[in-house]
C-alpha cells in the first residue's frame, strides 16, 4: 500500500462520516416538516368543519356550535347552514326530552336536570344571536331565561337538602358527599341561604388534619443544612393542595378536637466527607505514527512511521456523603402506625485528573483532556449534606402525594 494512498484514508472516512451526517439530519428535518404539515391540515380541517359529522353521531350541541362558527366567517357556507337548520330543532329536542324524563322519573335531582337542560339551550340560542349567518338560517332561537331563572332556587334547594342530609351520616365520606352538594347549590344560586358557611363547615369535618413532627437532630457542625432540610420539607407539606381534604399543620397552630392524624420525619443518620483516592497507570502505545523524515535518492523527504509510548497515570478522588431519614405516619387518637419507611441518600463528588510522560501522541483527545486537569476544591461539607439530601426529599415527596392522593 503506498504512502499517499495511507495518509488519503483518513480524509476519506472524515469525508464519508459528514455525508452521513448530513443525510440524516435531512431527514430529521424532513420528518419534523412531514409532522408539521400533518398538525396544520388536521388543524385546518376542523377549523373549516360544518358541525356535519357531529350531527351524524348525534352530538346536536356540538354540531350547532361549530356550524354558527363557521357561519360567522362565511354566511352563505351551504353545509353549515344545512346542518345548522337540522342540528337545532334536534338538539332543542333533546333536552326538553331530558327536563320531561327527570321529572316523569322523579329524579332526586330533577331541578337540577331541568336547569341545566335550560342553561345549555340558551347558550345554544346565544351562539345562533351571535353569528348573523346564523341568524338568516334560525331567525328567533327560543329563549329560556324565565325557565332558568325559576328553577336556579328549586335546583340549589334540592342539592342543599341532599347535603344537609349527607352531613347528619356523621362520617368523613358523608362530609366530603355533603360538601360537592353545597358545591352544586352555590353554583346553581349564589349565596343561597347560608350555604356558603355550611360548604366551609363541610371542607373542614371532611379534613384530614395531619400533624408534622420534624425531629430534631443533636448536630453543631451541620446544624444549618439540617435546618435547610427541614424547611424544605415543611414547605412542601404546608403548601400541599393536590388533595383539598388533606391538611398539614405545623406544632404551632391548635387543632381543637386533635390531629387525625401525624407524620413525623426524622435523620436517623448521616455521614459526610468519606474520602477515597484511587490511581491507574497504564502504557499506551500507538503505531504509524510520523517519527521523523528521511531523504530519498531523488532528493525529496519522506516520513518515517514508528511506534510511540506513553505511561498514563490517572487519578480519582472520591468524596462520598450519605444518610438516612425515616418517615412514619401515625393515627392521632389510637397512635397507630399506619406507614413507617426509610429514605437513603447519597452523594459522592468526583475530581478526575492525569499527568504522563513519554509521547502524547499515544493517548486519546479524552486522555489528553484528563492531563490538562488539576485536582479540584471540594465543597464544603454544609452543600455536600444538602446534596445528598436531594434524592431523600424526592422520595419522601412521592411518597407522601401518593399516600394522600388515596384519602
Amino acid at each position: 500500500m503506498s504512502e499517499s494512498y495511507k495518509d488519503s484514508l483518513p480524509q476519506k472516512r472524515t469525508l464519508q462520516r459528514r455525508q452521513t451526517t448530513i443525510t440524516l439530519l435531512i431527514g430529521l428535518i424532513v420528518n419534523i416538516m412531514k409532522k408539521i404539515l400533518y398538525i396544520l391540515a388536521f388543524l385546518a380541517l376542523y377549523a373549516c368543519t360544518s358541525g356535519k359529522a357531529s350531527y351524524r353521531h348525534g352530538n346536536y350541541d356540538q354540531a350547532v356550535f361549530q356550524a354558527t362558527d363557521r357561519l360567522k366567517s362565511s354566511p352563505n357556507h351551504k353545509k353549515s347552514r344545512e346542518t345548522l337548520r337540522k342540528a337545532y330543532p334536534a338538539a332543542v329536542r333533546y333536552h326538553l326530552t331530558q327536563i320531561d324524563n327527570a321529572h316523569a322519573s322523579g329524579n332526586r335531582f330533577q331541578n337540577g336536570v331541568a336547569l341545566e337542560n335550560y342553561q345549555a339551550l340558551n347558550q345554544l340560542a346565544e351562539a345562533i344571536r351571535l353569528s348573523p349567518g346564523a341568524l338568516a338560517v334560525i331567525p328567533q332561537p327560543n329563549d329560556y331565561h324565565r325557565e332558568v331563572n325559576d328553577y336556579r332556587n328549586r335546583a340549589a334547594a334540592e342539592r342543599y337538602a341532599a347535603g344537609e342530609a349527607a352531613m347528619k351520616l356523621g362520617h368523613r365520606q358523608g362530609y366530603i358527599e355533603a360538601y360537592d352538594h353545597f358545591q352544586m347549590a352555590q353554583s346553581y344560586a349564589p349565596g343561597y341561604k347560608d350555604v356558603t358557611r355550611k360548604i366551609d363547615e363541610a371542607r373542614y369535618l371532611a379534613t384530614v388534619k395531619v400533624l408534622v413532627e420534624q425531629v430534631p437532630v443533636p448536630s453543631v457542625n451541620y446544624q444549618l443544612s439540617i435546618e435547610f432540610f427541614q424547611d424544605q420539607v415543611d414547605q412542601f407539606l404546608m403548601n400541599y393542595r393536590e388533595n383539598e381534604f388533606v391538611q398539614f399543620v405545623s406544632p404551632r397552630e391548635q387543632i381543637k378536637e386533635g390531629p387525625d392524624q401525624i407524620i413525623q420525619i426524622r435523620i436517623d443518620d448521616f455521614m459526610v466527607g468519606q474520602t477515597n483516592n484511587f490511581s491507574d497507570s497504564k502504557e499506551f502505545t500507538r503505531d504509524s505514527v510520523v517519527v521523523g523524515q528521511v531523504k530519498l535518492d531523488n532528493g525529496e523527504d519522506a516520513d518515517v512511521y514508528g511506534t510511540v509510548k506513553a505511561n498514563f497515570i490517572e487519578y480519582r478522588q472520591e468524596i462520598k456523603s450519605n444518610g438516612l431519614v425515616t418517615m412514619r405516619i401515625l393515627d392521632g387518637r389510637t397512635r397507630q402506625v399506619l406507614v413507617h419507611e426509610k429514605y437513603p441518600g447519597e452523594f459522592v463528588w468526583v475530581s478526575q485528573w492525569a499527568n504522563y510522560k513519554g509521547d502524547e501522541r499515544a493517548l486519546s483527545k479524552d486522555q489528553l483532556k484528563l492531563t490538562r486537569l488539576r485536582p479540584q476544591t471540594p465543597p464544603p461539607p454544609q452543600q455536600m449534606f444538602i446534596e445528598f439530601c436531594k434524592p431523600i426529599y424526592g422520595q419522601l415527596q412521592s411518597r407522601v402525594r401518593n399516600y394522600y392522593a388515596r384519602l
